[in-house]
C-alpha cells in the first residue's frame, strides 16, 4: 500500500517565525503539519502490506527550509581507525633534575615555577666552603706543577753539563709527573662539580671572593616545572633544587590492548584529540612497548607531538585516532544519511512522489561514513542531509510505528 506524506506549509506561518527559532520550527513543522494522504487504490492495496512504501512529498520551498541535500552515491575509501586513550606527558628525553653537587647555602634564587630559561643562564647561586676547598686544591696543584717544571728544567740543564747527579735529574722529572697527575685529579674534581673547561682555565685570574660562589645554570632551553630551593636554605651536595623540561615537544602516552596490536604499528599517523578549545594534533607512533603492564595488561605506545605554542599541557587526558587501514568500497555514504525505520536501516531517495525510504544492508563504518552493501548502488541519488527530518515526518504521521532511533 503506497502512502504519501504531504507537508503543508502555510505562507502566513512561515512569515511569523522568528529567525532564531528555525531549528524548533523544523520540528514543529514535522509534528503539526504532517497529514496522511493515500492513493486512490487504497482498498486494492490492503492485501500487499509487504510492498508498502514510505514517501514524504515536499515542495521546493520546504526542501530548502528543512535543509535537505541530495547527493549521488559513489565508491569511496573506508578508513578503519583504532581509538586509544592516553595522557600527555613531558618528553623524558628533554627533562632535567638539577642538583647542587656541592653542600652550601643558597644566596640567590632567580627562577620560579613557569619561568623560561635558556642554556647557560644562572638560575641560583650557592655559597659553598666545599667548592672553595676544591678550587683552592686546583690552584695549589697548578702552583706545584709550575714549581716542579722549573726545578726539572734547572736539573736538566745541570745534568747536561754534568754538574748535578743523574739521581737529582730523575727525581726532578718524577716530581713533574706526579704533580701533573695531582693537577689533573684536581681539575676532574671541579668538572664533577659542574664547572666547565672555560671556567677552570680562567680560575687563576678570578678574585678570591668568587672561590665560594657556585652558580646553578640551565643545561638547555626549558621551562621550570618544579622548584625546591629558597634563599638561606642549607643544601646538601645532592639536593634537587629545580626540575626543568623542554616543552617544545611532548609525549602522548597511549595504552593499547592485545587486539590493537594487529592494526597499530610504529610510524603510523595518529590524530590526537585533547578537548574543547584545543585543536587536534597529528603525530606518528614512535614507540610500542615490548611487554605488557603487569596490572592492566596493556601495552604502552608513544606519540611525539610538537608543542611550540605550549597548548598541549602534560597531564591532560587525550584520545588518539590511528588510521589502521584503508579499503575501497563500492558505495560509501555519510552515516547521518542512514536512518532506522521499522527496525531496519534505510536511506531516502528521490522518487516520483517525493522522497522514498528505501531499506538497505549496511557494512563497515568509520569516521562518519558507512558502507552500503545492498539497496543503493553507485550512481543513484540519495538524501545526504536531512534524512532524520524525513524519518521524523513518517514517525510523526504514524506510518512508522515500529521505527527506531536514527543512527
Amino acid at each position: 500500500m503506497k502512502r504519501i506524506l504531504w507537508l503543508l506549509l502555510p505562507a502566513t506561518l512561515a512569515i511569523g517565525l522568528a529567525a532564531g527559532a528555525v531549528g524548533q520550527w523544523k520540528f514543529d513543522l514535522l509534528s503539526h503539519l504532517v497529514r496522511r494522504g493515500e492513493t486512490p487504490d487504497h482498498a486494492e492495496s490492503e492485501s500487499h502490506e509487504h510492498e508498502d512504501e514510505h514517501v514524504v512529498e515536499l515542495s521546493a520551498e520546504q526542501i530548502a527550509e528543512l535543509g535537505i541535500e541530495v547527493a549521488v552515491a559513489s565508491p569511496g575509501p573506508l578508513r578503519r581507525t583504532v581509538s586509544l586513550p592516553g595522557q600527555i606527558a613531558v618528553n623524558a628525553d628533554r627533562l632535567a633534575h638539577i642538583v647542587t653537587r656541592v653542600a652550601g647555602v643558597a644566596t640567590e634564587v632567580r627562577k620560579t615555577l613557569g619561568d623560561k630559561v635558556v642554556q647557560g643562564e644562572i638560575m641560583a647561586v650557592v655559597e659553598s666552603r666545599e667548592l672553595a676547598d676544591a678550587k683552592a686544591g686546583y690552584l695549589a696543584a697548578r702552583q706545584r706543577l709550575d714549581l716542579a717544571q722549573a726545578t726539572f728544567a734547572r736539573e736538566q740543564s745541570l745534568w747536561d753539563k754534568r754538574i748535578s747527579s743523574e739521581q737529582e735529574f730523575l727525581d726532578a722529572r718524577q716530581a713533574v709527573a706526579e704533580t701533573r697527575i695531582e693537577l689533573h685529579a684536581a681539575e676532574q674534581k671541579l668538572h664533577a662539580l659542574g664547572l666547565d673547561d672555560e671556567y677552570v682555565r680562567t680560575l687563576p685570574d678570578l678574585p678570591d671572593v668568587l672561590l665560594t660562589r657556585y652558580e646553578i645554570v640551565a643545561p638547555f632551553d626549558a621551562t621550570v616545572i618544579a622548584r625546591h630551593i629558597t634563599i638561606g636554605e642549607a643544601l646538601k651536595d645532592d639536593s634537587e633544587v629545580f626540575v626543568i623540561a623542554d616543552l617544545s615537544t611532548v609525549w602522548v602516552q597511549l595504552d593499547m590492548h592485545q587486539r590493537d596490536l594487529t592494526y597499530v604499528r610504529e610510524g603510523q599517523e595518529a590524530v590526537i584529540a585533547v578537548g574543547p578549545g584545543v585543536p587536534e594534533a597529528k603525530g606518528r607512533i614512535s614507540y610500542i612497548g615490548p611487554i605488557a603492564a603487569d596490572d592492566t595488561r596493556t601495552i604502552p605506545a608513544r606519540v611525539v607531538l610538537p608543542n611550540v605554542e605550549g597548548q598541549y599541557r602534560p597531564g591532560l587526558f587525550v584520545t588518539a585516532e590511528i588510521l589502521a587501514e584503508t579499503a575501497s568500497v563500492d558505495v560509501l555514504v555519510p552515516q547521518q544519511a542512514v536512518q532506522s525505520l521499522e527496525g531496519q536501516p534505510c536511506v531516502f531517495v528521490p522518487s516520483e512522489h517525493g522522497f522514498e525510504a528505501r531499506f538497505v544492508s549496511v557494512g563497515r563504518s568509520s569516521r562518519g561514513a558507512i558502507e552500503i552493501m545492498s539497496g543503493l548502488t553507485a550512481g543513484e541519488a540519495f538524501v545526504r542531509q536531512g534524512a532524520f527530518e524525513l524519518k521524523a515526518a513518517i514517525v510523526t504521521a504514524g506510518l512508522g510505528s515500529h521505527a527506531g532511533h536514527g543512527h
